[in-house]
């Protein structure tokens, strides 16, 4: 299976040979780095690994942290596969059909950022379209928010909640997408939605055809 770590550590030279060194020791075979923040002295990455030992994604997690100085803040399971370029993906099918570019968006989202489901809602709180494990009787109108965000379901979801394009007529929509198990949502998975969401404008006010 895949998971994704999201690993606080010292920067400096030679602790991410520590971590890597560490995921090789349990067998967890590393196919990705992401670095999200450096600051401080510190730094934030995203490892994205595979995974087929006998130890649980929290196991996995602990033996990481015995790494001094390092802090593993969260592991969850992620349908996010390396090199695969879901982005590109998503845009070839919005330029093929802008006419589904709403559901297209909203259905694709989750896997490019590691999330459980996505939504597009209106400035009221009225869901116009979820993708497949979204739930139907949820209150939307206090995520409406240009920022990470957090509410509580059935248990602490983040939130990642930005304005959509005129997709579909109605010029008031968000995209609001969520994940369970993992963290919040960071500022650079923050921006790449934003840009997203440019990319897709430019594309069905062009009406681009494949």
């Amino acid at each position: 299976m895949l998971l994704r770590l999201r690993v606080s550590l010292p920067d400096r030279p030679g602790v991410l040979g520590q971590v890597a060194r560490a995921f090789g020791v349990m067998g967890a075979d590393i196919l990705q780095v992401t670095v999200l923040e450096r600051d401080s002295g510190r730094a934030i990455d995203d490892f994205t690994v595979s995974w087929s030992g006998v130890l649980s994604a929290e196991e996995l997690r602990e033996r990481v942290s015995v790494v001094p100085g390092t802090k593993v803040e969260a592991a969850w399971r992620t349908r996010e596969v390396p090199g695969a370029n879901p982005d590109y993906d998503l845009l070839g099918h919005v330029a093929a059909d802008p006419g589904r570019a709403l559901a297209t968006l909203v259905d694709a989202v989750p896997d490019l950022v590691s999330a459980d489901w996505a939504v597009a809602v209106s400035a009221a709180g009225a869901l116009v379209h979820g993708s497949w494990q979204a739930p139907e009787t949820v209150s939307w109108s206090d995520v409406t928010l240009i920022r990470p965000s957090s509410l509580t379901l059935d248990g602490p979801v983040h939130v990642l909640s930005v304005p959509l394009p005129p997709l579909s007529g109605d010029d008031a929509l968000h995209l609001v997408v969520a994940r369970s198990q993992g963290p919040a949502f960071h500022r650079v998975e923050l921006d790449r939605m934003i840009r997203l969401m440019e990319l897709v404008e430019v594309l069905v006010r062009s009406g681009v055809k494949a």
